[in-house]
């Protein structure tokens, strides 16, 4: 089993290396050595947590297309712009909710740089909002009702009779206040901006030039109203039809039996129809949808999670009892360790769902209350450990001030303090709340 466990680790760390679809298609490679070297029955690849996936990607990019999400930054930067002293609270509940409504973190991009732009027009600290708020752009991913990680978690989780509300209860508060408390804290992060060296060097030498950052907008605002609109009643509808089981349609079947619809394939048939409404409706072209970034990014977690899902899914399934065996009674006694094994897990993966994929049916086999991993959810959002994720190296990239930065010792860097709070805050709210449920 040890050997099999260093195949899976090298398959990961060198995938995530190579970045892009390079985890997935590494995870692969693990699976072909797993199956044909080590002779482990290969499982069932995640079919339905892709096809979920790629139904939410196709949706989020007609929005991205139609302009959807450059309105949504245009009004984050009017919020931003009228209340500059409140920037370092605001900016973090901004990409908070951008994820939570599109389902991913990418969206962050495009409000980066208002937040970097308004705080240093305002002379508050660049590193304290920007760092928070790229953090809130990773929890709000274990929040979201439509995003890979809660769509994965949600299919483990169906033969425990749990819905998606019941997912909700717990990982929205939980992640919500990780935020804030996270967010004050950044208020007294570093020097304040007229004090700090750096920023006064690049003022010396003329590298901070006086241009405004202004966000383009929408080109078609109607247009772009309408896709956000459709969108967002998509997702509404989704939380709803899982929220009420009785909502769901019913079917018969010729032997007279009757089944309830899956939530998995409610949320593709509401995703892919929001999707067509919006192409319909906004007119938008198909094609610029599958150019955009977020198409891009979707698509590469989609291929991570079948390569990375199906090689995990292969070596605990042909390594189960051993596993049992040789840790379930630790995590008997002290389920909460699982959620530093997700968190080490995410450091790896760099994705909350591959996390999920790989890791979560380890603890479903060592009977680890259902509730329990809702609670250890958050706890997938550790890929800020390690500075080089996109939104990291992108928000200290749009910082020119120079406070956003990569420490001497690489890990004392300007996300690291926000994201162990707030990750540390959810899950052990997460905790305290399931005792009350």
């Amino acid at each position: 089993m040890l050997t099999q466990l260093l195949f899976v680790l090298i398959a990961i760390i060198i995938g995530a290396r190579i970045g892009g679809i390079g985890l997935g298609v590494l995870g692969g490679l693990g699976l072909a050595v797993l199956t044909f070297g080590f002779g482990l029955s290969p499982t069932s690849p995640p079919i339905d947590v892709m096809l979920m996936i790629v139904s939410v990607i196709a949706a989020a990019s007609c929005m991205q297309a139609a302009g959807g999400l450059d309105l949504m930054v245009k009004w984050a930067e009017k919020l931003l712009r009228k209340n500059p002293s409140k920037i370092t609270i605001l900016s973090p509940l901004v990409t908070y909710v951008f994820t939570f409504i599109a389902g991913t973190g990418h969206v962050a991009y495009s409000v980066l740089p208002v937040i970097a732009e308004v705080a240093t027009e305002t002379k508050v600290r660049p590193e304290r909002p920007l760092g928070i708020a790229v953090i809130a752009s990773q929890q709000a991913i274990t929040a979201s009702p439509i995003s890979a990680a809660t769509v994965a978690l949600l299919s483990m989780l169906a033969g425990y009779n749990i819905s998606l509300m019941d997912i909700l209860m717990i990982s929205v508060p939980c992640t919500l206040v990780g935020v804030l408390v996270g967010a004050f804290f950044s208020l007294r992060v570093g020097k304040e901006l007229t004090e700090d060296p750096e920023y006064q060097r690049r003022l010396a030498n003329g590298e901070l030039s006086s241009a405004q950052f202004i966000a383009k907008g929408a080109e078609n605002q109607r247009a772009a109203l309408l896709s956000v609109l459709i969108f967002i009643t998509a997702t509404a509808g989704i939380i709803l039809f899982g929220s009420i089981d009785s909502l769901r349609p019913v079917f018969t079947s010729a032997d007279g039996t009757t089944h309830t619809m899956q939530m998995s394939h409610i949320i593709e048939i509401l995703m892919l129809s929001a999707a067509a409404l919006i192409l319909l409706t906004t007119r938008t072209n198909g094609i610029k949808a599958a150019q955009g970034s977020v198409f891009s990014a979707g698509m590469q977690a989609v291929v991570a999670i079948f390569g990375i899902a199906w090689m995990g899914d292969t070596f605990i399934g042909g390594n189960t009892e051993e596993l049992k065996s040789s840790i379930s009674h630790i995590v008997t006694e002290m389920p909460w360790l699982f959620g530093f094994a997700l968190f080490v897990m995410s450091i790896l993966l760099f994705s909350q769902a591959a996390t999920v994929r790989a890791l979560l049916p380890l603890g479903i086999a060592l009977g680890i209350s259902p509730y329990m991993l809702i609670a250890l959810f958050p706890a997938v959002n550790g890929y800020f450990f390690i500075p080089n994720y996109p939104t990291v190296v992108a928000a200290i990239n749009f910082d020119r001030t120079g406070t956003t930065h990569i420490g001497k010792y690489v890990l004392n860097h300007s996300f690291m303090l926000p994201g162990l709070i707030a990750t540390g805050v959810s899950v052990g709210l997460g905790l305290l709340l399931i005792q009350f449920l």
